[in-house]
């Protein structure tokens, strides 16, 4: 009983070194990813961080993640042709996210993956997650959980700015001003 106790301690161990050696950080390149767009057509990480920054948002139409939306929207709004991509990646079925999207008008690449497969690869299960990556891979930035105020965006926003070498938007301003005009 000892010795396979002493195996499976030593077997967990490696296993647990292992993942801390591959866990998606800050400084880190960004997993191999893939998946497909509501068209079908496929969406490969790798291309897009060889393009320009990315900046990929694990999130859903929950009522935190939905009054998020407008400032993620405005990132990418404000530094898309400077050369960021947004990539949205939701967690609900195909045909909920795609009368989600006509509605909300979404202005950025996104895709779904009801089974949860993105939180595997980025090594997470929080909801809303939030990854920039440089250009060429290496994340730059990693937010996790729901903020309706609009800061955590603001400071992803800046963050992609440095990345694009743009001038800041202030992302809150720009969306708490749109909301009061309506």
């Amino acid at each position: 009983m000892k010795t396979i106790l002493i195996t499976l301690s030593t077997v967990l161990l490696a296993f647990v070194g292992r993942a801390e050696e591959t866990k998606v950080a800050v400084g880190q390149l960004a997993p191999a990813f893939s998946i497909k767009d509501s068209t079908g057509k496929i969406i490969d990480l790798k291309e897009l961080t060889a393009k320009g920054p990315v900046l990929v948002r694990l999130t859903c139409g929950c009522l935190g993640c939905d009054k998020e939306l407008p400032y993620f929207q405005e990132v990418h709004a404000a530094y898309k042709a400077k050369g960021l991509i947004s990539l949205a990646i939701f967690k609900e079925p195909d045909t909920k996210v795609e009368s989600y999207a006509k509605e909300k008008k979404i202005n950025m690449l996104y895709a779904v993956d009801t089974k949860g497969e993105s939180w595997k690869v980025f090594q997470t299960k929080t909801m809303p997650s939030n990854f920039l990556i440089e250009k060429g891979g290496r994340i730059s930035a990693i937010s996790s959980g729901c903020d309706t105020s609009g800061l955590l965006a603001r400071g992803l926003g800046d963050k992609a700015a440095k990345l694009v070498g743009a001038e800041k938007v202030d992302i809150k301003s720009t969306v708490d001003q749109q909301k009061k005009a309506k």
